[in-house]
C-alpha cells in the first residue's frame, strides 16, 4: 500500500507530510545525495499557506518568512499603476508569505523526518522510469552517484521530479525539451532596507524588461535592513544562441545591469540594490506546453512535473502544495487506486492549463505592457491612461483563474478533515 513519490522539492515534500498526516504509508525518492536548502525567493499564496497551516506549520513559517502586505505595478520610470492589498489586509482568511526557496524547503523537509522518520526519504536515487503492473506500479531507480539500477514496488507512483520529470517523459516521449520564448531572468538577494510598506512586492516595466522585489526576511533590528528578493528580467531573440538548458548559472551584473542603470526612483534604487548582491544566478524563462493527461493507471504528476509555468503570478510553489493537499483528499475520497489520481487530475489539469497559457502574455503584468503601449510608462495620473475599474478587473480575473478568488478559498470546506495533532508519533 505505499506510495512512490519521485522527487524531494517542495511538492514531494508536501505530499510526504500530507500522506503521514492522513496515514498513508510513502517513501520519497530523491536524486542528490543529501537536500540541501538553494534557490531564492518565492510567494506562497493564500491556498498553500492555508494548506501548510493544516499541516500543523504556522509557527515554522511566521520564523522564516514575511508577511506579503501589498503588490504593487509600477512604470519603467517608477510610476504607480495599481497596487492591491494582499493576504490577511485583502480579506483571505490565511496570509500570503514571501520566503526563501531553500528556508521553506528545509522546514518541509525537517519536519517530514521529525514526524515520519529519516527512513522515509532515500536520497541518491533517481527516478528513471515506471512500469504498471496492474494492481501496483514498479520504479525504475539508478543510483546518482555509482549509475547501479535497481526497482521498488508500490501501490501508486506520483511524479514530483520538477521540469525535466523523467516520469513525465515516459508519458509524453515526444514532448522534447522546455520552451524557452526568448526571456532570460537574473536573480539574487540583497541586505538592504525595507520599501515602501516594508512588506511590499513590486513589479516594475513591462513585457521585455521587468524587475520585482520584496523582502524575504525580517529587518535586522540591529541594522533595519532585510534580505530583499530580487529579479531582473530581460527579453532576447529566442533565435540567437543562449545557455537556456544552463540552470541556475552564477553570472555577472554587466551582463544586464546597463539595462537597469536609469531605474533609480525615490523609493527604490534598482542599481544599488542589485550591486549589493553577493551572488546573482542567471534562469532561462522556460515552461512546457500543457499535455492532455497527466495520469497514466497507477501513475500521476503533481507541481512542475505537472504543469511547470513562468512565474509571473506566484503560483508555481503555491500549486505544487495544493497539489499535495489534493491527491491526499482524494486518496481519502477513492482510496489508494487509480480512481483517485483520476479525480485529482480531472480536478485539477484544467486550471493548471489555463494558468500556463496565461502567464505567456495575459498574466497579472500584462497590465504593465497595456501602459507601456499607451503612454511610455510616463504619466501624470494612472486615471488618464488606464480606468480604475479595468485595472481591478484585470487583477479579479486572474485570482479567478488561478484559484486565488478571496471569497471561493475562505468559504471553501477544508479539503483534508482536522485529524490529531500531525506532530504526534502515533498519528500515521
Amino acid at each position: 500500500m505505499t506510495v512512490l513519490i519521485a522527487g524531494g522539492g517542495i511538492a514531494g515534500l508536501s505530499l510526504g507530510l500530507t500522506l503521514h498526516q492522513i496515514g498513508i504509508p510513502f517513501l520519497i525518492f530523491e536524486a542528490v545525495p543529501a537536500i540541501r536548502p538553494f534557490g531564492v525567493g518565492i510567494n506562497l499564496q493564500p491556498n498553500a499557506v492555508r494548506e501548510l497551516f493544516a499541516l500543523g506549520l504556522e509557527g515554522e513559517l511566521e520564523a522564516i518568512g514575511v508577511r506579503t502586505r501589498d503588490y504593487g505595478f509600477y512604470s519603467k520610470r517608477g510610476l504607480e499603476i495599481w497596487t492591491e492589498p494582499r493576504g490577511i489586509w485583502a480579506g483571505y482568511n490565511w496570509p500570503q508569505f514571501s520566503v526563501h526557496r531553500g528556508r521553506l524547503q528545509m522546514l518541509l523537509h525537517d519536519q517530514l523526518l521529525k514526524r515520519a522518520g529519516a527512513d522515509c526519504i532515500v536520497t541518491g536515487q533517481r527516478a528513471t522510469v515506471f512500469e504498471n503492473l496492474g494492481d501496483g506500479v514498479r520504479l525504475h531507480l539508478e543510483d546518482a552517484k555509482t549509475g547501479d539500477t535497481s526497482t521498488v514496488d508500490g501501490a501508486l507512483l506520483i511524479g514530483a521530479d520538477g521540469i525535466h520529470s523523467a516520469i513525465r517523459r515516459k508519458m509524453a516521449p515526444d514532448e522534447g525539451e522546455p520552451v524557452w520564448a526568448g526571456a532570460v531572468m537574473w536573480r539574487g538577494t540583497t541586505e538592504a532596507a525595507p520599501f515602501l510598506s516594508g512588506a511590499s512586492m513590486v513589479l516594475i516595466g513591462h513585457a521585455t524588461q521587468r524587475f520585482v522585489a520584496y523582502p524575504i526576511s525580517k529587518p535586522n533590528p540591529a541594522t533595519g535592513k532585510a534580505q530583499i528578493n530580487w529579479i531582473a528580467e530581460l527579453t532576447c531573440d529566442p533565435s540567437q544562441a543562449w545557455r537556456k538548458e544552463d540552470w541556475n548559472r552564477q553570472a555577472d551584473a554587466s551582463v544586464f545591469l546597463p539595462r537597469f542603470e536609469d531605474w533609480q526612483f525615490d523609493w527604490l534604487n534598482v542599481p544599488a540594490i542589485v550591486q549589493g548582491a553577493d551572488r546573482i544566478f542567471e534562469y532561462p524563462m522556460v515552461d512546457r506546453d500543457p499535455i492532455d493527461r497527466w495520469t497514466d493507471d497507477r501513475v500521476t504528476l503533481m507541481g512542475d512535473a505537472a504543469h511547470p509555468t513562468y512565474p509571473v503570478g506566484s503560483n508555481g510553489a503555491s500549486q505544487a502544495i495544493v497539489d499535495a493537499r489534493l491527491i491526499g483528499a482524494r486518496l481519502l475520497d477513492h482510496g489508494i487506486g487509480p480512481a483517485a489520481l483520476v479525480a485529482y487530475s480531472a480536478e485539477v489539469l484544467p486550471m493548471t492549463r489555463a494558468v500556463t497559457l496565461a502567464n505567456r502574455g495575459s498574466g497579472p503584468d500584462a497590465i504593465l505592457q497595456a501602459v507601456e503601449d499607451r503612454c511610455g510608462g510616463q504619466f501624470d495620473s494612472i486615471d488618464e491612461v488606464m480606468r480604475a475599474d479595468e485595472l481591478a478587473e484585470h487583477a479579479a480575473r486572474y485570482k479567478a483563474l488561478a484559484g486565488f478568488s478571496i471569497d471561493a478559498l475562505n468559504t471553501r470546506p477544508d479539503l483534508i478533515q482536522a485529524r490529531p495533532d500531525p506532530g504526534d508519533p502515533g498519528t500515521g
